[in-house]
């Protein structure tokens, strides 16, 4: 079939295309992403006639690098320290914090969040542990369902952006980039989108009438809380102190991080018991699952469509529309946003680093700054049906339909991506803790 249609003799771009277009054929129908990605991998291996040992042995270097252990174990940490009760004491604080503004039910949720990420590595996960606690206290204070699901999902976004953060770990394993510094990197970022939240939940607050909580604020009651949680607080600063002062990697981060869960949420707060264990284990297994199964046929078909030079013709074709590095750069983000919206967030890391990274190189985008890019633009695909997760976990706590909760999300996802335009604009952002921490990179 193949010779009948001389498709060997085609261009590499209509060759891509052709590959491309059926894994995109195989989404539509309903094939599970891993499954849609490796057939359109093997259809890639018969136009090119490449032998099938190749996509053999990239499927397995997908899944070989030992720094893949980091996100199951960050998952469970996450999760044990949910169930054994960190995720209550960090709320806590931030309740403390906040005081009785107007919507500081809100800006409660936001900032907990942004405490929550540096414990969990995950979205998702961080928008079902500040969700389950916050989410009913916003109801039960007259907020609106869906405004509720909004905060804990947009808020729960940063558990990707603020570090430890499973998707730079991904994006340090397939670009080569040192994660401690991604870690670095996605610090100010990571302030700066949880300021910009809390202004625009307060905005909303303020214009609804949503009143502010019972308890004014005082330093001596954000010094109880503090004393309450400090256990909860001792989580990241052993996490990624350890990291920085080089006591151990972010592998063995994430495996302190295991023990020091356990630890905490079993012997000294007592509420973590079997059953807890028995279900974080269960989390873990399903979301190691999700990412095990597409890391080898995503890294088969990026390394293929290098061979295709698919990154020099995408490259050749953007160097034609404008040479502005900032428009540039807004054209990529753009892509992976709209990417966003239909592929899950590892998928996309590992399938479009290998074509994108090398133009964001050539146009003079430094990868740190780049992955910060992504990893946005993957929290932004946390927040836009149809694949959105965190707009899921946020349906399932409020008991709302997803359209609902994708209308409400709305304001926060233009502030995600005025995010995007500020690194754009300032990559002096991303990269000053790296460089005050490691010196100038290259």
């Amino acid at each position: 079939m193949v010779e009948f249609l001389n498709i060997t003799e085609w261009s590499e771009a209509s060759q891509a295309l052709i590959m491309f277009g059926a894994m995109v054929l195989a989404i539509a129908l309903g094939v599970p992403i891993p499954f849609a990605v490796a057939l359109g991998t093997v259809v890639g291996y018969l136009i090119i006639d490449v032998p099938f040992v190749g996509l053999v042995q990239s499927m397995y270097t997908g899944v070989e690098p030992f720094p893949l252990l980091t996100v199951p174990l960050f998952v469970f940490a996450g999760s044990l320290m949910e169930q054994g009760g960190l995720a209550r004491r960090i709320v806590d604080i931030a309740r403390s914090m906040i005081g009785n503004f107007t919507g500081s039910l809100g800006l409660v949720a936001v900032l907990g969040c942004s405490f929550f990420a540096a414990l969990s590595g995950s979205g998702p996960a961080t928008t079902a542990a500040i969700g389950a606690v916050m989410i009913p206290s916003m109801v039960k204070a007259r907020y609106d369902p869906a405004f509720g699901g909004a905060i804990a999902a947009a808020g729960g976004a940063l558990g990707s952006l603020i570090p430890p953060s499973n998707l730079m770990i991904i994006y340090g394993i397939v670009s080569d980039t040192s994660i401690p510094k991604l870690f670095l990197a996605g610090i100010i970022p990571g302030i700066v989108a949880t300021v910009l939240l809390m202004a625009i939940t307060w905005l909303i607050a303020k214009k609804r009438g949503y009143v502010g909580d019972d308890e004014t604020f005082s330093w001596g009651r954000v010094g109880r809380s503090a004393w309450e949680g400090k256990w909860a607080i001792g989580a990241p600063v052993i996490i990624l102190g350890g990291i920085y002062t080089g006591i151990f990697t972010p592998t063995e981060a994430a495996a302190v991080a295991v023990v020091y869960a356990f630890l905490i949420g079993f012997f000294v707060y007592g509420e973590l018991k079997m059953q807890h264990i028995i279900v974080c284990l269960k989390v873990t297994a399903m979301i190691s699952g999700a990412v095990l199964i597409i890391v080898g046929p995503a890294k088969a078909f990026g390394e293929l469509m290098s061979l295709m030079s698919v990154p020099d013709l995408i490259g050749e074709f953007l160097s034609e529309v404008t040479e502005n590095r900032f428009v540039l750069m807004m054209i990529i983000a753009v892509i992976l946003v709209i990417t966003g919206m239909f592929l899950e967030s590892i998928a996309q890391i590992i399938l479009l680093t290998p074509l994108m990274l090398p133009i964001a190189v050539s146009l003079g985008i430094d990868p740190i700054v780049f992955g910060i890019l992504m990893v946005i633009a993957c929290e932004v695909g946390f927040l836009t049906p149809p694949v959105g997760a965190n707009l899921f976990v946020a349906a399932r706590l409020t008991n709302l339909g997803i359209d609902r909760i994708s209308t409400a999300v709305i304001p926060f996802v233009f502030t995600y991506i005025a995010v995007i335009v500020v690194i754009s604009l300032f990559p002096e952002i991303v990269l000053f803790l790296p460089e005050l921490f490691y010196g100038p990179s290259g």
